[in-house]
């Protein structure tokens, strides 16, 4: 699969990682991969990493549906890094819809290490 994730009890952080082509259907896989993940919560907070996707196939409808099936809790704060114009305009269809629906914890980044700075503060805080 073309997203892999690991989760970091310590931190409540699930990192997840893209690479290649990545379609919907890899993204709700790993939705479901998660979820029955003993290890997983759904307060953790969500590093996504999309920087090595070379390609997709998601279009902003899928987008909008990706969103609504999201396994994190309308609490959790969830960091989008990704370095392509496409997978910003996606990323940001992603947080848009979920505001909508009540979650103010999205932010889209262009660089892991300021996504994870602001995941790290805002979880100390």
């Amino acid at each position: 699969m073309p997203i892999t994730y690991t989760i970091d009890q310590e931190k409540r952080l699930v990192i997840c990682t893209g690479f290649g082509l990545c379609t919907a259907d890899d993204v709700l896989g790993c939705h479901a991969q998660l979820a029955k993940d003993a290890g997983f919560d759904p307060s953790f907070s969500q590093l996504v990493d999309g920087t090595a996707i070379t390609q997709t196939t998601v279009t902003a409808s899928q987008m909008r549906a990706l969103a609504g099936e999201s396994p994190f809790s309308l609490g959790s704060r969830r960091a989008f890094v990704v370095d392509s114009p496409l997978g910003f305009g996606l990323s940001r269809i992603y947080q848009i819809v979920r505001s909508l629906r009540g979650d103010r914890h999205i932010r889209v980044f262009h660089s892991r290490g300021e996504a994870m700075a602001w995941l790290l503060k805002e979880r100390s805080v």
